[in-house]
C-alpha cells in the first residue's frame, strides 16, 4: 500500500472518537494488485448490515456512500445543537443552502445512521466503490440476503414495515410514506447460517459467537417522521438494477439541480476530491486522468495533487505528519492482533446484538 493511501485512510479514521469502533477493520484491499471485481460472498459481506433496511432508506445509504466526504460534513453539521433541533419545513429551508447530494441530505433526520457511516468510513468507502462499479451485483446481493432472511423467518411484515414482492424482488417499505422505522438486527443470525466463513458479514457490535432464538428477530428503533423536502426522491427498480428518480418531487425540492434523466447517476462533483480506490470507477468518472494516479490522490501524469471543488474539512485534511500516521498504523496493527480467527479477510466491526428486538 502506498504512503498516500495510508495517509488518506488514517486521515479518515482519525475523526473516529476513541472507543467508537468496537471491532478492528482489516487493511484496505490494494486495487493495484488485487482483482477489483467483488464476488458474491464479498458483496453479501458488505451489504449485510443494511440489506434489511426499508427501500427508500437503503437507496439513500447506497448512493450517499459514494460521497463519503459529504457524509462526514453532514454528520458534523447535525452535531451542532441548533441544526439538530430543526424539523420539517425549517430543516428543508436550511438544507437547501447546503451543497450536498440529495441522498446525503435525506439522511439528516437519521443521526444514528450518519454516525454509523461516519464512524465506519472504511466500510462506507468500500460500499460506495462497489455500488459504483457493480451496481447490479450490489442490488442482487441485497435481494439474495433478503431471500435468506425470509427463509430464516427473520423478515416479514410487521407494524413497522411492509414486506412485499414485485416479481422476484423482495420489497421492504415503510408502513406510511412519511414514517420510517430503522431496523436493528444481528447480521450473524437473521440470515440463517452464513454460507461463506471466509467472508463473514460486516457487523457493528461484538458478536458472542452463537445465535440465541431472539437474535433471529428484527427489532426497530422509534419511528422517525420524515416530513421534509429531501426525503424519498428515488425508488429502486429492482428488475433493471436502477434507482429511478421522482422528477416532480426532485424538481420541487431541488430547483435548478434537476437530473438530466430518469435514472440516478453518480455525480463526481459531490466527491469533494476524495480519490476513487477502484480503477474502474477512476476510469469512468475521471476519464481524462491517469487512473493509476487518480485513485492514489494525484491528478494527471505530472503528479500534481488533486484539488477538490471545495476545501476538504478537517476529517480528511488535518492528519498530516508521518509520525502521526505511523502511530495510527501501529495502533491499528495492535488492534488487529486481537481479532477472532477467520477474520483476516473480513471487515469486522459489528452488527448489532444490542438494540431491543420486538
Amino acid at each position: 500500500m502506498t504512503f498516500s493511501k495510508i495517509a488518506f485512510l488514517m486521515a479518515a479514521l482519525a475523526i473516529i472518537p476513541s472507543g467508537c469502533v468496537e471491532q478492528p477493520v482489516p487493511p484496505v484491499a490494494d486495487f493495484e494488485t488485487a482483482e477489483p471485481v467483488l464476488s458474491e460472498p464479498q458483496l453479501d459481506q458488505l451489504v449485510a448490515p443494511v440489506a434489511l433496511y426499508p427501500d427508500p432508506l437503503l437507496a439513500d445509504i447506497l448512493t450517499a456512500s459514494t460521497y463519503p466526504l459529504e457524509v462526514v460534513e453532514a454528520q458534523r453539521w447535525i452535531g451542532d445543537a441548533a441544526n439538530a433541533s430543526l424539523k420539517g419545513d425549517a430543516l428543508t429551508a436550511v438544507l437547501t443552502a447546503q451543497d450536498w447530494a440529495p441522498s446525503v441530505k435525506a439522511l439528516v433526520p437519521f443521526p444514528p445512521i450518519l454516525k454509523m457511516m461516519n464512524d465506519h468510513l472504511d466500510w462506507v468507502q468500500r460500499l460506495g466503490e462497489a455500488f459504483l462499479a457493480q451496481q447490479a451485483d450490489v442490488m442482487d446481493a441485497v435481494q439474495r440476503l433478503r431471500g435468506r432472511a425470509q427463509s430464516a423467518g427473520s423478515l416479514k411484515s410487521l407494524p413497522q414495515q411492509t414486506v412485499a414482492r414485485d416479481g422476484d424482488a423482495v420489497l421492504i417499505l415503510p408502513p406510511a410514506p412519511e414514517t420510517v422505522y430503522v431496523p436493528v438486527y444481528d447480521p450473524w443470525c437473521v440470515y440463517g447460517p452464513w454460507p461463506d466463513p471466509a467472508y463473514p458479514p460486516v457487523y457493528f457490535s461484538p458478536w458472542s459467537g452463537y445465535c440465541l432464538p431472539a437474535d433471529y428477530l428484527v427489532g426497530f428503533d422509534a419511528g422517525i417522521f420524515v416530513s421534509f423536502g429531501f426525503w424519498d426522491w428515488g425508488r429502486f427498480d429492482w428488475k433493471h438494477h436502477d434507482i429511478r428518480i421522482d422528477r416532480d418531487r426532485f424538481g420541487r425540492f431541488h430547483p435548478g439541480h434537476e437530473p438530466s434523466g430518469e435514472i440516478w447517476r453518480h455525480d463526481p462533483g459531490h466527491r469533494g476530491g476524495v480519490p476513487y480506490r477502484d480503477p474502474r470507477n477512476a476510469r469512468q468518472f475521471l476519464p481524462n486522468r491517469d487512473y493509476h494516479q487518480s485513485f492514489r490522490g494525484y491528478e494527471g501524469r505530472g503528479g500534481d495533487a488533486s484539488r477538490s471543488v471545495r476545501p476538504a474539512p478537517p476529517a480528511f485534511g488535518e492528519f498530516g505528519s508521518g509520525r502521526d500516521i505511523r502511530a495510527q498504523s501501529a495502533r491499528g496493527q495492535a488492534s488487529r492482533q486481537g481479532m477472532p480467527s477467520g477474520f483476516s479477510r473480513g471487515f469486522g466491526g459489528g452488527g448489532g446484538r444490542g438494540g431491543g428486538r420486538r
